[in-house]
């Protein structure tokens, strides 16, 4: 009885139950006048097949598109209530006009130092890569910078505590998932000795990531503390569309000099401190040098958008990379949000696998792309290149990993080499190809992650950590168990038919 108490006096649970009560009020409002009223029922007609046309013509993937409509034409009223309060992705014009002046201000702040130049002369795919990326998201590429890859959470968290000790002027984090215990209590406790010391301190984290994990008003502790801190996006019972875009991020900045970025929150199942799903995998990578300037960026940008301080008003001093140790190979951070109509990591992604000539080796927790993902992965594969994934082999949720599994089985029938991860829960995302690119960051190979969330990713071009991340793959794959087509043919028939429902909903998950 206390556990159900609980669970019905969380915020998790008052919250969504607050949306579905609006939800069904707005649908059974709706559903009545519709009966007796045959003005309105021609009406909800005629806005049902106007939507569907909208819908058909907007420049979304298809997947995504299609979902809402069966899910409109099968459900009208309740398709369409959905769907106005939950699938957009355009802010008002007030919300516009403020993104455009920050993000106006971002790039006033971005330089690269000659490395677009360096890549100009040598042309290429690597040179097209990085130029999508900076048109697409204002990031640009930096050479003196040294990149080290961490294949685990012990080890990214083991050198976080190191570098966050060391700093003397500022530590900027942003992440997606706080929760109280080992790890966040380490860093905690070093983030108030720094604050008390007189750095420069800022934690933003994301309200529906922490639901259940922090207690409410946790921001205010952390202000007493002398940290400065802000909740991205605070849930409130009100069915509104801007609820669903999340920040998915995890940054570090440190000074301006040393930054880390990846899969990694900041909770002790990260460290396998506390074991949900068997033993969980995550990579992150630290950047020290120039690279770390366009983090410290994104944060700024995304704490301009979330408090409206000026960033001009509290940005630091460039620090003076050129003291910095530099090493080979360019690394690219980047952002994407949600609000333009720029799906940056899809498109990253569908570089990679385009320009693969040898092999393609990609870890992601989740396997829900759109068609041109999918497609490209197919025709990497049916051309000879060594396409490998690796998905969990415990999934974190049951409902999304049948959709996983259901894209498994169709890729494998073309001839990409997918495994499980049998000790338990893969969440690294990362991408390595033919020994010269790679990629490490937030974003999931699923709709949430391309289409919904602020992301963001480290790009890298013949960086030395790129050998090391695919020794990673390969000692991991030596873990997993392969899904073979005899496994995918045994599969029994009701499972292939909830797999299929659900992938078909997959993208609004």
């Amino acid at each position: 009885m206390k556990k159900i108490l609980k669970i019905l006096t969380s915020k998790m649970f008052i919250f969504f139950a607050l949306i579905l009560v609006q939800v069904i009020f707005f649908v059974i409002l709706l559903t009545f006048l519709e009966s007796v009223s045959a003005i309105v029922q021609i009406i909800l007609s005629i806005t049902g097949l106007l939507l569907v046309l909208y819908i058909s013509n907007k420049n979304q993937n298809p997947a995504y598109k299609i979902a809402w409509l069966i899910l409109i034409m099968a459900l009208p009223v309740f398709g369409m209530t959905m769907y106005f309060f939950f699938s957009q992705r355009r802010l008002g014009k007030k919300g516009r006009a403020k993104t455009a002046e920050i993000l106006g201000q971002t790039r006033a702040h971005l330089h690269d130092g000659g490395a677009t130049q360096l890549l100009h002369s040598e042309g290429g795919s690597a040179e097209r890569q990085s130029a999508y990326i900076a048109n697409t998201s204002s990031y640009p590429p930096y050479r003196n910078t040294q990149a080290k890859y961490y294949a685990t959470g012990e080890t990214f968290f083991e050198d976080l505590l190191t570098e966050l000790e060391k700093a003397e002027q500022y530590i900027y984090m942003e992440y997606f998932i706080l929760q109280e215990g080992k790890m966040w209590g380490s860093i905690r406790e070093i983030l108030e000795k720094k604050a008390m010391q007189g750095l420069d301190v800022r934690l933003m984290y994301d309200d529906i990531g922490c639901i259940g994990k922090l207690p409410g008003g946790y921001w205010k502790q952390m202000e007493q503390k002398g940290i400065k801190c802000v909740v991205f996006n605070p849930l409130r019972p009100v069915l509104n569309s801007l609820f669903n875009n999340r920040d998915h991020r995890k940054i570090t900045v440190i000074d301006g000099i040393t930054g880390f970025c990846g899969g990694a929150n900041l909770a002790d199942e990260y460290i396998n401190a506390e074991q949900r799903f068997g033993n969980w995998k995550d990579a992150s990578i630290r950047l020290t040098g120039e690279g770390v300037w366009s983090l410290l960026m994104m944060f700024a940008h995304l704490w301009s958008f979330t408090t409206d301080e000026n960033i001009d008003d509290f940005l630091p001093e460039k620090p003076d990379y050129t003291a910095t140790e530099s090493e080979a190979g360019i690394v690219q951070p980047f952002a994407d949000m949600p609000f333009d109509e720029h799906y940056v990591g899809e498109g990253v992604f569908l570089n990679m696998i385009a320009h693969a000539k040898k092999y393609l080796y990609i870890n992601t927790p989740y396997l829900i792309p759109g068609n041109e993902v999918m497609s490209a992965l197919t025709v990497a594969a049916q051309s000879g290149v060594d396409v490998r994934i690796t998905v969990p082999g415990i999934p974190d949720k049951k409902t999304v990993y049948m959709v996983t599994q259901a894209n498994c089985a169709q890729l494998v029938q073309a001839g990409v080499k997918v495994y499980e991860y049998s000790p338990g829960f893969i969440h690294s995302k990362t991408f390595v190809c033919d020994d010269q690119f790679g990629f490490v960051g937030t974003i999931n190979v699923d709709f949430r992650s391309l289409y919904l969330n602020f992301e963001c990713g480290v790009g890298l071009y013949q960086t030395p950590c790129i050998q090391d991340m695919k020794q990673d793959f390969l000692e991991t794959a030596s873990l997993c168990r392969t899904v073979d087509r005899a496994q995918i043919a045994n599969t029994p028939w009701h499972q292939k038919f909830l797999r299929a429902v659900m992938r078909i909903f997959g993208p609004l998950m």
